[in-house]
């Protein structure tokens, strides 16, 4: 089962042969608090163990019987593993026999004289729902007794949705009409809404802010009764900005997110689905080494030139640069570059007709990055449509793709602030983000095999330059990253998000943390810059 994720940071630049020390001086989480904070757990125990007498003893065999108890205590760390603590208690020196059914199909067996403790840990094959089963046998004396657990799998797969607008409160859809109130929330139903199954985990939406008169922030939870609403963001905006963030948001019991105004005057807010999770047989994730597909520009995966006003385009996405035939849906980073005036994108799958969704908003002269996760069409094509009345460049970045093929289930963790260069605590040797620098964050181990991806939300502040973030896999070991005269990684050709002097700019990232477990930022402006970095989920193979 895959290690718990921790995070620890230490800054570098290329220009600069490593920090003197290790990251044994960073201020971060502990591994136990990470998987306190992300273990489930289950349990049965030892009054509810069902005593019976085997076939073919007398009748009164298990009521006369000294007494077999079983204890259940499970604990899950992972997508799909589980980790099973059996305290099993019986007469002195009895030999138990003691077998444990997984409830997919498979056991495990072993003995205990008398009493013990047994720790058992399996991976299951698919995410779902389970019955785990625990029988000790005493059969010199004819008696057994049992005891179960019902085991959900923390991990669950991606279903895509066309995408459809959930909420907007400018004209009532999902809601009331009228502007979110200052320090306020809404409320969106997401389960039973728009063909979205009763039971849902987690969605995946577009959340807009709009018609802004001060600045502030908005953030997405679960919400509903006992639930408190985490300190992170999940988007920032200031007075008249339109601003978009995607969210891959757990869905609360009662089937609905909640949406909080974090700023001191109302706005609008519009959130579109374009996915959901549920714990059944579905779709995987799996992560890419980000790769350009289009560039208007240069005449990538389209005509060259800037895609016209109210135009559509089409591209190629499956059986393409790595991209396999048959996946159902694909997770881009999207920049608009040199619009004309203000407008909007929406990016829907190939064939479909444009939605009234849009997955980012720009201005004149602006260029704006935005993670999209959008269903491909049945020729395995997407679609990207200009929304405003002028030209603009487009670029596309295929960071992963989602196939009934792919094993990798989404877990939420979370939401966990990982990295704050504000904070002189949150890291060491602490400082801002540095300009053509990069900052390495410990996520697992190197033993993480069973890690495919990071669902992360990254915020840019205190900008005093334009420039550009991305963010790669380390290709060395912690060990190499933090000894003087440590090689350089390869500066990153891709962009997670764009930013211009004085901005605050989020956007969500799923990246692959490589082989060693280590993600880094970079800074590919040339003057400094603050960066947060909020960990909601993870997307694992067992």
């Amino acid at each position: 089962m895959t290690a718990a994720l921790v995070a620890a940071g230490l800054g570098l630049s290329p220009t600069m042969a490593s920090a003197t020390e290790g990251p044994s001086k960073a201020v971060a989480p502990s591994p136990a608090k990470a998987e306190g904070a992300a273990a489930k757990t289950f349990h049965s125990p030892a009054d509810r163990t069902v005593r019976t007498a085997l076939p073919g003893a007398r009748n009164k065999a298990a009521e006369d019987h000294t007494g077999i108890a079983v204890a259940i205590e499970g604990r899950s760390f992972s997508a799909y593993g589980l980790e099973l603590e059996t305290r099993i208690t019986g007469p002195d020196g009895v030999t138990l026999d003691v077998v444990v059914d997984w409830g997919d199909g498979k056991t495990e067996k072993t003995t205990v004289k008398g009493s013990g403790e047994l720790v058992h840990g399996h991976t299951y094959a698919e995410v779902g729902n389970y019955t785990v089963k625990v029988t000790a046998t005493d059969t010199a004396n004819a008696v057994r007794g049992a005891n179960e657990i019902a085991f959900v799998t923390p991990g669950s797969k991606f279903t895509p949705h066309a995408p459809t607008r959930l909420l907007d409160t400018r004209d009532g859809t999902g809601t009331k009409a009228g502007k979110v109130a200052a320090r306020g929330a809404t409320r969106v139903k997401v389960a039973g809404n728009s063909g979205i199954p009763a039971g849902v985990e987690a969605v995946a939406l577009n959340v807009t802010v709009t018609n802004t008169t001060a600045g502030g922030h908005i953030t997405v939870w679960p919400g509903g009764k006992g639930s408190e609403r985490p300190e992170t963001s999940n988007l920032n905006y200031t007075a008249g900005q339109s601003v978009p963030n995607m969210v891959i948001v757990p869905v609360g019991a009662d089937g609905q997110v909640e949406l909080f105004n974090g700023g001191w005057e109302s706005v609008d807010l519009v959130a579109d689905v374009t996915g959901y999770f549920t714990r059944s047989a579905a779709s995987g994730y799996t992560s890419m080494t980000p790769a350009r597909f289009v560039d208007t520009r240069e005449g990538l995966g389209t005509a060259k030139g800037q895609l016209a006003g109210r135009a559509t385009f089409a591209t190629q996405i499956s059986d393409l640069r790595g991209v396999p035939k048959g996946i159902t849906a694909v997770a881009l980073n999207v920049t608009v570059t040199d619009p004309k005036e203000a407008g909007h994108l929406s990016v829907f799958p190939g064939g479909g007709q444009a939605p009234t969704a849009s997955n980012l908003n720009f201005t004149a002269g602006q260029t704006v990055a935005n993670s999209v996760i959008v269903p491909v069409g049945p020729d395995g094509r997407l679609s990207v449509f200009n929304g405003a009345w002028a030209g603009t460049d487009v670029v596309v970045d295929v960071v992963g793709y989602y196939s009934k093929d792919s094993k990798a289930a989404y877990r939420p963790i979370g939401p966990w602030r990982t990295l704050d260069t504000r904070d002189p605590e949150s890291w060491w040797p602490g400082g801002r983000l540095p300009a053509r620098g990069y900052i390495p964050q410990w996520y697992s181990p190197d033993d993480h095999a069973g890690d495919e991806a990071l669902v992360l939300n990254t915020t840019v502040t205190n900008t005093v330059d334009p420039g550009f973030l991305s963010v790669a896999p380390s290709p060395f070991p912690w060990l190499v990253n933090d000894q003087p005269g440590a090689p350089v990684p390869t500066r990153p050709g891709s962009s997670s998000l764009n930013w211009t002097k004085g901005a605050t700019v989020a956007n969500l990232v799923q990246a692959g943390d490589g082989e060693h477990g280590i993600v880094h930022f970079w800074n590919q402006g040339w003057k400094d810059a603050d960066l947060i970095v909020d960990l909601f989920g993870v997307y694992e193979t067992d």
